[in-house]
């Protein structure tokens, strides 16, 4: 389950990248800068998507607390401005943080046993 989650989370994480960029440069041509700052918050999001995956192949609870840490800024940035998919993500990311943790307990299991 780690390479699972792993590569989900890196693909994701480079496109919500993508996508936050794109919503950016539309915020910056309609000028909504509400909109403008969570789609930063957005980049943020996915640039820590990107890390979590690349942590859950080897450290799967640094991956699962930094699903968590970009689930939590997800939900705070999609309260303001109109970049609603940022909740889409947070749970999204609550998912991936559930699974990483349990990659982790069941490989500590192992370890023990």
């Amino acid at each position: 389950m780690k390479i699972a989650v792993g590569i989900i989370g890196i693909f994701l994480g480079l496109l919500v990248l993508m996508q936050s960029c794109a919503v950016t440069a539309g915020s910056g041509l309609l000028q909504d800068k509400a909109t403008g700052g969570a789609a930063a918050i957005g980049m943020l999001v996915g640039l820590l998507f990107f890390i979590a995956g690349a942590f859950s192949f080897a450290l799967p609870l640094v991956g699962a607390i930094m699903f968590g840490l970009a689930a939590a800024f997800a939900f705070l940035a999609s309260t303001q401005g109109s970049f609603s998919d940022l909740t889409i993500w947070g749970f999204i990311a609550l998912v991936l943080a559930v699974m990483s943790f349990f990659t982790w307990r069941s490989g500590k299991k192992k370890q023990i046993a």
